[in-house]
């Protein structure tokens, strides 16, 4: 039996992504149209980014818990969480949760480590590029990572909060990401972190100048082989 996995949603885009990857990759574990039983719980962005704005964590925390709480009720047997920027609560969340959680940050650092890479370009939004998630993450594989220049990083995240989570994916964006992208290749990067769940919705990884690590459906992919019991 497929463990039931519990999807703890932030922006719409992002989680939306998360739950078609997991449901149409499943297929090739499972039978024809089969995946593991998914339920996905979330309070509206609006309520995160009141706190997030002030940089109050613990608050954050607080929201994931409890659509942790709701997901625990009706039968998920763990939780993931398709924001990256929210992660920054995620040691809150770990010690008070009903449900184990996978982490994103650590879906993509154990992947990196797979493919060998050992400087990592992290896009995404201005909280999660100036924060501690993936450094932390990294840390432990031994790989290095860096961000973009501050009018980046503030363009990057205006991109996001204007456009992505709102389902807008314009090409001028799309080729800035690209120029980004390119000036991290020439300041040493060997990969590019997709760090903001909305991101692979717009950067294409056949135009780009280094490989994309898509944290949405690595995370995906980490619990659908969780729900299946897959090393």
């Amino acid at each position: 039996m497929a463990r039931h996995i519990g999807i703890v949603g932030c922006s719409a885009e992002g989680a939306a992504l998360c739950y078609r990857t997991i449901c149409a990759e499943a297929p090739q574990y499972m039978a024809e149209h089969e995946h593991p039983e998914i339920t996905m719980h979330t309070f509206p962005l609006s309520e995160y980014m009141a706190h997030i704005r002030k940089d109050q964590w613990r608050e954050v925390a607080w929201l994931m818990l409890a659509s942790a709480r709701k997901l625990a009720q009706v039968g998920a047997e763990f939780a993931i969480c398709p924001d990256n920027t929210i992660h920054q609560a995620f040691e809150w969340v770990a010690r008070e949760s009903p449900l184990p959680w996978l982490h994103i940050a650590r879906a993509v650092a154990g992947e990196a480590a797979r493919r060998g890479f050992a400087r990592l370009g992290v896009l995404g939004t201005r909280y999660l590029m100036e924060g501690p998630v993936y450094p932390e993450a990294l840390e432990q594989y031994g790989i290095a990572s860096e961000i973009p220049i501050e009018s980046d990083r503030e363009r990057i995240n205006a991109i996001i909060f204007g456009e992505l989570v709102n389902g807008v994916f314009s090409d001028a964006s799309r080729l800035y990401f690209n120029e980004v992208i390119e000036k991290l290749k020439n300041s040493g990067c060997d990969a590019i972190v997709l760090g903001c769940t909305e991101i692979p919705l717009i950067v294409r990884p056949e135009e780009v100048s280094l490989p994309t690590l898509d944290s949405t459906r690595l995370l995906a992919r980490a619990a659908l082989k969780e729900a299946l019991g897959i090393e």
